[in-house]
């Protein structure tokens, strides 16, 4: 099957703002991409989710990637569309929501954390995948899991990972990360978000330079 391909990012790092409130967008979203992350997830358990999907969506440049978190339904999916999103991310395996998502276009990154679950999203036409919780695994799981899975899946570490253990997953091959309350948490002025950004991203630049 053919995958949409993840897009080249400078930063492969997704920004999950889960409690986000759509007043808040504006200034959280647009300071996160002019600190350089150009991957925005915000997910569906957030106040009013839909709206502040739809005003990042309006608002991000087209090189930005705007989308949902724990999609779980295909009207899920629909209104995702409706709003403008084009990542699609799950906290598990579905494989129809996956091919719903893929048929409208959508990046998408389900969660997995076996082999099992792990070959079944490749079959259904992930882009991506989502290992979580990551700091159960540690890089040297998800490193033997891909070792059975297709080279053209992005591999991504979410759960516990943060500018802190960014080298110990690049050790392992693993540079894109799905980034929470390391980054954001409800509540965070837009200001407090850009400085955890700015922080995180130089600390990815210090670990892939090793």
């Amino acid at each position: 099957m053919n995958r949409i391909p993840f897009p080249a990012m400078q930063y492969p790092l997704v920004a999950i703002l889960r409690g986000l409130r759509p007043e808040e967008t504006e200034g959280v979203v647009g300071g996160l991409i002019e600190a350089g992350f150009t991957a925005i997830e915000i997910p569906l358990n957030s106040p009013d989710p839909f709206r502040s999907i739809e005003i990042a969506a309006k608002m991000a440049p087209a090189d930005c990637l705007i989308g949902a978190g724990t999609v779980l339904t295909l009207e899920d999916v629909a209104s995702l569309d409706a709003a403008g999103g084009r990542l699609m991310v799950s906290p598990n395996v579905e494989p129809e929501v996956i091919k719903a998502a893929v048929a409208r276009g959508m990046v998408t990154l389900p969660g997995v954390f076996t082999p099992t679950e792990a070959l079944a999203a490749a079959r259904a036409g992930a882009t991506g995948l989502k290992f979580f919780p990551a700091n159960v695994l540690g890089p040297a799981g998800i490193n033997a899991i891909r070792a059975v899975l297709p080279k053209d899946l992005l591999i991504a570490a979410v759960g516990g990972v943060s500018e802190v253990n960014f080298a110990d997953y690049m050790r392992a091959g693993i540079t894109a990360f799905g980034l929470g309350s390391s980054l954001y948490k409800p509540g965070m002025s837009a200001a407090d978000v850009v400085e955890r950004a700015k922080l995180t991203l130089t600390a990815y630049d210090a670990a892939q330079a090793g």
